[in-house]
């Protein structure tokens, strides 16, 4: 079956104001919408549009018939997203499978409420993501070679000085000394429990930084994304540890259809831009600063992989003309990405690789949301055809069975089960 399927967006401070309005075809509401969660994620899952008089979400169809609307006769175990960063998210990681499940049976047998600022785990899954960029997006993801860090830290510290922040100044050269004393993935944790501590040089190290940013020159002190990075961070989260950590780990611009992969217990944060993020159904969140939230340094620091990430960036494959997929390592996930053009040619997007007509196998349920143009999606391989017209910012659940065919000019994103 072809339902279309619909929801909310979630209001959240990082959030834009207009950007997910401008998709959906709506007024902006007068405060930020952060995301749209298109799944059976019961903390919001989506709507059938136009279904009956009582309102249906996606977790009342799939109740209905788990095999036939669900997967292994449960829910979606992924969530498909658009994102409109406006404002940096949180520093965060997500745990792995086997920490999920213990720390969410640790919290549940201490009668942790579920809503309780202190609790960590949500659910017993893992959240393993992936982000696609719609527009340009700027985000810290995974640790950076130490050397990196240590010169940035070297080049505030001079700034200090020369603003006459001797404190600071003695602070960042501390924290640098702090990267040169052990294994590398012991002193990132290292670093990362000095950050939340109530040590004077971490204070001071904070305080100074008004005044170093003022002195920074850009591509000579350090690089100028890196120093746009530590304005907005400091300036919608002045004085927060988040910005001491954000040294520690790479700062990646990814262009439109370029992606990240951000596996369990990764540290990230996605700082500005517009994406479609699928990922894990999972809500399970430690944090790491750049948050008014609960921050637990000691399940931070032994939940995080504290090794280097080489390259943050993950590619695609081409699957055939006009199909991309991007299929990391887990069961739960994948995303494939649809460009179509007319018969003539033209297409509404100049960023990839066309064609007129593509095929989409749907052995598993999909999920997919329309970024540009209009689409048509058919299933006419059945006893009675299916056809669906999507324009921009409309969403479809598609059910398991036959492939679908898709027409028309623009974009799709679908997310359906892994393949591995």
């Amino acid at each position: 079956m072809l339902i279309f399927i619909e929801n909310t967006p979630r209001a959240y401070a990082w959030g834009s104001m207009d950007a997910l309005a401008e998709m959906l075809g709506t007024e902006p509401t007068g405060e930020p919408q952060a995301e749209l969660w298109l799944g059976t994620h019961p903390g919001s899952p989506a709507h059938v549009a136009k279904a009956t008089p009582v309102g249906q979400t996606l977790i009342d169809l799939v109740e209905s018939d788990p095999e036939r609307y669900g997967v292994h006769g449960g829910p979606l175990p992924f969530l498909l997203k658009v994102l409109a960063i406006g404002a940096p998210l949180s520093l965060q990681v997500h745990p792995d499978l086997d920490q999920a499940a213990a720390g969410f049976a640790a919290e549940e047998a201490a009668g942790i409420p579920r809503d309780a600022r202190e609790r960590n785990y949500g659910d017993a899954n893992h959240k393993p993501e992936l982000l696609v960029a719609l527009s340009e997006v700027t985000a810290l993801s995974g640790f950076r070679p130490l050397q990196d860090a240590r010169r940035d830290l070297h080049a505030l510290a001079a700034a200090a000085r020369a603003a006459d922040e001797v404190a600071g100044a003695d602070a960042f050269e501390a924290a640098a000394a702090r990267l040169d004393r052990a294994e590398p993935e012991t002193m990132r944790r290292s670093f990362l429990e000095w950050a939340f501590s109530d040590d004077a040089a971490c204070a001071a190290a904070l305080a100074a930084f008004p005044a170093v940013l003022a002195r920074l020159t850009p591509d000579v002190d350090v690089s100028a994304e890196r120093l746009t990075a530590l304005h907005e961070l400091w300036n919608t989260h002045p004085a927060d540890p988040g910005i001491l950590v954000s040294l520690m780990l790479h700062l990646v611009r990814l262009a439109p259809g370029e992606a990240l992969f951000l596996g369990a217990r990764q540290l990230h944060a996605y700082l500005r831009g517009i994406a479609v993020e699928v990922m894990a159904a999972s809500d399970n969140v430690l944090r790491a600063g750049l948050t008014e939230k609960h921050v637990d340094v000691a399940e931070l620091c032994r939940v995080v992989d504290a090794a280097e990430m080489r390259e943050p960036r993950f590619s695609s494959l081409t699957l055939r003309p006009g199909l991309t997929a991007w299929r990391p390592d887990v069961p739960d996930f994948q995303l494939l990405r649809a460009n179509l053009c007319d018969p003539d040619g033209e297409t509404a997007s100049n960023a990839h690789e066309s064609a007129p007509v593509i095929e989409v196998e749907a052995t598993h349920p999909i999920v997919l949301v329309v970024t540009v143009g209009r689409i048509r999606i058919e299933r006419l391989a059945t006893e009675f055809a299916e056809v669906a017209s999507a324009r921009r910012g409309q969403s479809l659940y598609v059910s398991a069975g036959e492939p679908i065919r898709l027409t028309g000019s623009g974009e799709v994103f679908l997310a359906t089960v892994g393949d591995c």
